[in-house]
């Protein structure tokens, strides 16, 4: 293909992509409400037709699992009508996947008849039809202290040695941000392989495979930028002159430049299915990563009935950290997808960077708002402008396609709404399209002040709801024939009151386990510039092109790379371990000082925030933490009343809760609390462990949540030798007003502070 159909292809690409990534509820939904619509949802299956399901089998006696007896062993399940192989093939033509590392069993097309047949065979444990997850879709490494030769890069080598495992895409690997220069060669442990024919994998770029069961037989190469993006945020090498459209220039690189990369391909144009997502999780975990990105997610589930969660925990129990998006479905409460507590759970917020583009009117007013386009040829004399949706039809407000084919916005500068399920590109798009020369994106009420630089394609600019309000009213009253224009100022550094939760973060609470706060942390996930497959402004033959998206696709990389760069720094910490440092040490202030702001420019509240927004370099020395092993989450599960088979398809192993000292769900040894409060107290345990200086002494800070007190004990904690552990309990007690105020919930923390550190414990509280 050559440059300009590839221009081409890739516009059309990119509104496609950012339709995906960022996405918006107009409903507002309280706290309260959010818990009453948790339920699950079972779906009714058509009995003849074939379904992928993913299918739970016990393991059987004397057979090994990195055998190929399994083969057999999974094939025994499937119908005798179904048992004719494919010409030239071993494989089973109705099985899609075979596990072996994290879940004993198989994924299969199936018919419901044939999956009641199968549950009769001995050995079979459950089966469901399987879900399809939607992706969750430069100047951040030194907006989060990341700088050469300093603090956590020098002390972590760069993430030096880590393995970074991503389900995306795919990858460009003859990007430069994929070079292996000052990268040294993968760890023995590597047993992973590079699907690329020729060199193209390197010492940065150690694995490539494809998992996308509607492109099987292809190669992992990335066709629609996601994975690119993504994978060069977590771990991407140093590449100077990185801009787009001009902006944002700089040297490029992602949070463990010196980390190792394996892509794992299972997402493509129609979604990511969840039985390859299984099985990308079986194989990253048998090939030896330490750190697995997934910036994708399919809503709130049970964790025996979300693959995700299940494969996750395979991998905590490997020493595998897993981070995950928290959804783009904000800013309704109880929007969350990837609640499970051995996740870390990354929500959106946004840098201090800007790149401006001010909308000038006729009678004066200024309103800023963001654009990646900045053509430098845009005039600045005022034209005609209009706003379709002025008469109420939705269709024209939001600028659908072919809407505005039969209104006159010829060289006019044209509003638009947005949101009604419509790129924001999109309707830049159907703008230019009807011959429109400019617009000027206004946002609908829920997402208030969070605006975007996207890759418009005509003059643009994207401003808030409250300047949305303020064009349109001049539109409709102004006396004389209403003007404007879009003054573009470029990049421009240094916004105090970064960073900001974006409306389109998903909130809390967590459905699936109310008394485990997600999400855990907040990163950087607006206007984020990252490696992209081509490009996607001038269309240069250059390699060393990118693009600026959003999303919590991007904010989940942030984080991957941190963990790296942890990782790296301290080897010998567990997942629980590298969690709780990025948890307890994280800011609840702006660069400005004040609390961190939600999408309203109020201060945000826990249910967005989590613990707060990622401070790498305290979460190197965070002092204290709060550790967990894989076993400490069953009595966890039993708590959630799943039965024995569900617990068991969780931790692949048999369990029998009669036989465990089942602790309710807030008594998990989690770096922040939750909990639902009625009229009685409630009192939790937590083990920290001295991490920090052999002899030190922590004292208590509290913070009550209104309407309740608080009671630790005790108030003090003195260490004498490192990895020593001490105990606390930690007593909720509701006051007057608690559940009665009209209030739905609360938060408050306490913090274990010593002469070195401060150790914070974010709480929430919902009134019942």
């Amino acid at each position: 293909m050559d440059a300009s159909k590839k221009c081409i292809v890739f516009e059309a690409l990119l509104c496609l992509v950012v339709l995906v990534l960022v996405t918006n509820c107009s409903a507002s939904v309280s706290v309260s409400e959010a818990l009453a619509k948790k339920e699950l949802i079972v779906e009714e299956d058509d009995q003849n037709s074939l379904h992928t399901y993913i299918v739970f089998a016990e393991k059987p006696n004397g057979v090994s699992v990195q055998s190929g007896d399994l083969s057999s062993w999974y094939e025994s399940f499937l119908p005798a009508a179904t048992t004719t192989n494919a010409v030239g093939s071993n494989k089973h033509p109705r099985l899609v996947h075979e596990y072996q590392n994290v879940v004993i069993g198989f994924a299969a097309k199936l018919s419901g008849e044939e999956v009641k047949e199968m549950e009769k065979k001995k050995g079979f444990v459950s089966a469901r039809k399987q879900r399809v997850f939607s992706l969750q879709t430069t100047h951040s490494p030194s907006f989060l202290g990341l700088n050469q030769n300093l603090g956590l890069w020098k002390e972590s080598k760069l993430g030096n040695g880590v393995i970074v495992g991503l389900l995306d895409t795919g990858i460009s690997p003859d990007h430069p941000s994929f070079s292996d220069e000052g990268v040294p060669p993968p760890p023995a442990k590597w047993k992973g392989s590079c699907e690329f024919t020729g060199a193209v994998c390197n010492n940065k770029l150690i694995g490539a495979k494809n998992f996308a069961s509607q492109s099987p037989g292809d190669l992992p190469f990335d066709e629609e930028g996601h994975g690119t993006h993504t994978s060069s945020t977590a771990a991407g090498n140093f590449v100077t002159g990185a801009n787009v459209f001009g902006n944002a220039n700089g040297t490029a690189v992602g949070m463990a430049p010196y980390a190792h990369l394996a892509m794992y391909k299972v997402c493509g144009g129609a979604g990511c299915s969840e039985s390859d997502i299984l099985a990308a999780l079986d194989a990253a975990v048998g090939d030896g990563v330490d750190v697995l990105s997934l910036s994708l997610g399919g809503g709130s589930a049970p964790f025996y009935a979300d693959s995700i969660a299940i494969g996750a925990f395979a991998a905590t129990q490997k020493g595998i950290f897993v981070s995950c998006s928290a959804g783009n479905s904000g800013p309704d409460y109880g929007t969350l997808s990837n609640e499970a507590p051995w996740i870390l759970t990354v929500g959106a917020s946004t840098i201090d960077r800007k790149i401006k583009a001010v909308a000038q009117l006729g009678n004066g007013q200024l309103f800023e708002g963001e654009s990646l386009f900045q053509p430098k040829d845009f005039t600045s004399t005022l034209l005609p402008l209009v706003y379709p949706g002025a008469n109420g039809n939705q269709s024209l407000a939001f600028c659908a396609p072919g809407a505005l084919k039969d209104f006159d916005v010829q060289g006019k500068v044209v509003v638009c709404d947005r949101g009604g399920d419509i790129g924001r590109i999109a309707k830049g798009q159907e703008v230019k399209s009807a011959g429109g020369a400019a617009m000027i994106l206004t946002n609908q009420k829920p997402d208030g002040f969070s605006t975007l630089a996207d890759a418009h394609v005509l003059p643009a600019t994207h401003v808030s709801y409250v300047a949305g309000l303020q064009i349109k009213s001049y539109y409709e009253t102004s006396s004389a024939p209403p003007t404007a224009t879009i003054l573009f100022k470029g990049t421009v550094i240094g916004d105090s009151t970064a960073p900001a939760i974006t409306s389109f973060s998903s909130r809390g609470p967590n459905l699936a386990s109310n008394g485990i706060l997600k999400p855990d942390i907040v990163g950087p996930g607006v206007s984020i510039l990252a490696a992209w497959p081509v490009s996607v402004d001038n269309c240069t033959t250059s390699k060393a092109t990118f693009n600026i998206i959003s999303g919590t696709s991007m904010s989940c990389p942030h984080l991957s790379g941190i963990a790296a760069l942890l990782k790296s720094s301290h080897p010998d910490w567990s997942p629980a371990a590298i969690k709780s440092a990025i948890m307890t040490t994280a800011d609840t202030v702006n660069l400005g000082g004040s609390p961190l702001f939600d999408e309203k420019a109020s201060p945000a509240d826990i249910f967005a925030t989590g613990a707060g927004h990622v401070n790498p370099s305290k979460a190197n020395h965070p002092g204290l933490i709060y550790d967990l092993q894989p076993e400490d989450y069953i009595p966890y599960l039993c708590g959630l009343n799943y039965t024995d088979q569900q617990v068991s398809t969780i931790v692949q192993t048999s369990v029998k809760c009669s036989d465990v000292t089942i602790i309710p769900e807030g008594q998990l040894n989690y770096p922040s609390f939750s909990l639902l409060l009625g009229s009685e107290s409630q009192t939790f345990t937590r083990t920290v462990t001295n991490v920090g200086e052999a002899s030190s002494t922590y004292t208590v800070e509290i913070f009550p949540p209104e309407y309740t007190g608080i009671s630790v004990n005790p108030g003090t904690i003195t260490f004498t030798e490192v990895n020593q552990k001490a105990q606390y309990t930690i007593e909720i007690i509701p006051q007057s007003g608690a559940g009665t105020s009209g209030k739905d919930f609360s938060q408050g923390y306490v913090k274990w502070v010593s002469d070195k550190y401060s150790v914070r414990s974010q709480i929430s509280v919902i009134y019942v």
